[in-house]
């Protein structure tokens, strides 16, 4: 990198020597560039991938429908329902679910025993309520509220007081019913929940097959239980905008030094052009040594390079392959609010002796080139903590 900044300077100033012939005294300007900043929100995301958190639903219940009834003391009746249903928790917060139920509804009216049986499919939008305020995949017990939207077929119908063509009463319908339901919600173990939930469906008015009055809407309360099977895992990922922030400013406080230095550089070779001299007089720039720019970081109580940062293990073995004279320190450290003194200073030395293992081994760096050193947590490179499970690399 030195030889490609020298060569760089030296261009510069065969340009600016050469521009002594054809013109008067001519300014150095370097434009710097404007960088725009947009404001983040810093925290935890959260968000599934493809294969995790899908489930399946197994239930079992009852059903009682909410239509009209006459005489004022007819009854309701209640019966069985059952339901299956699928879905994904695309986040800690949000889940979609579609679901199907099959069931028969029974109701007195008109001095009759009325029923039917029906089928329906539905759409639904759940909320986790609990892991709005705290995410946490481990949690016993959950409230899950939920709203859908969805088809329903009744068939089979007791003859009502609906017509239709050429006079003949009505005895299956299509419905595309809304709803709204509660769920609660038992872990049971990593892969199996216990689930109870009530739903309630509102129709329009021939969900009964009869129709009553110009603005009743039918109902029908679903109650039912079963089991929910977690496919794929109940962890989510998780991103902060905000952790490289302190990285990324200490390498712009890198390029800001190293743009100082060949403004420095160019004054120079500017002043030089401006004297009268008989001869040309070369103006030796000076050394600028690049600081080390790549670093490796490290997950909490651990030593291991992770394949993301095996980039900036590669970067220093080609620096230095391209810097033969060059030798390297590499610095390992670990976060103070984890672990002893002790455990940390043996923690640093297992991440300072992994780089070294991969650039060694794998790289072919030659060992008398490095020097690993072992920081642990008494020094903290950062101030904000879990930036400090790091190697840094300096020059010898």
């Amino acid at each position: 990198m030195k030889k490609n900044i020298l060569f760089g300077f030296a261009a510069c100033g065969a340009m600016l020597l050469s521009a002594n012939i054809a013109s008067a005294q001519e300014a150095v300007v370097i434009e710097e560039a404007v960088i725009s900043e947009t404001e983040v929100e810093c925290g935890d995301h959260y968000y599934a991938g493809k294969g995790d958190n899908w489930f399946i639903q197994i239930g079992a219940g009852m059903e009682l429908p909410i239509v009209e009834h006459f005489p004022t003391d007819a009854k309701r009746h209640i019966t069985a329902a059952y339901g299956v249903g699928f879905g994904k928790w695309f986040s800690p917060y949000l889940a979609w679910r579609v679901s199907g139920q099959m069931a028969a509804y029974h109701f007195d009216a008109s001095n009759s025993y009325r029923k039917a049986k029906f089928i329906n499919g539905n759409f639904d939008l759940m909320w986790d309520m609990f892991n709005s305020f705290e995410v946490n995949t481990k949690r016993i017990f959950s409230v899950v509220p939920f709203v859908g939207v969805g088809v329903s077929y009744s068939y089979d119908m007791t003859p009502g007081n609906i017509a239709i063509n050429g006079g003949h009463i009505k005895t299956k319908c299509w419905q595309v019913p809304v709803s709204v339901g509660m769920q609660l919600r038992f872990r049971l173990s990593k892969t199996v929940d216990f689930f109870a939930e009530g739903r309630y469906s509102f129709y329009g008015d021939t969900f009964d097959n009869i129709a009553y009055g110009s603005e009743s809407i039918d109902m029908n309360l679903t109650a039912m239980g079963g089991f929910t099977f977690n496919i794929g895992g109940r962890s989510f990922k998780k991103f902060n905008p905000c952790t490289y922030i302190g990285y990324i400013n200490q390498l712009n406080g890198q390029v800001n030094d190293l743009r100082g230095a060949l403004a420095t550089c160019g004054a120079a070779l500017a002043a030089a052009e401006a004297k009268e001299c008989p001869e040309v007089v070369a103006v030796e720039c000076p050394d600028v040594q690049a600081p080390l720019m790549s670093t490796v970081r490290f997950t909490i109580n651990s030593a291991k390079v992770t394949d993301k940062e095996m980039v900036n293990v590669y970067n220093i073995a080609q620096w230095m392959k391209a810097n033969p004279e060059a030798n390297v320190v590499i610095k390992g450290y670990a976060d103070k609010n984890t672990g002893t003194a002790a455990y940390n200073m043996k923690l640093s030395e297992r991440r300072a002796q992994s780089v070294y293992n991969i650039l060694t081994k794998e790289y072919g760096i030659n060992p008398d080139r490095l020097t690993m050193k072992a920081e642990g947590s008494d020094s903290q490179v950062y101030d904000t903590n879990n930036w400090n499970r790091i190697v840094i690399f300096s020059q010898d």
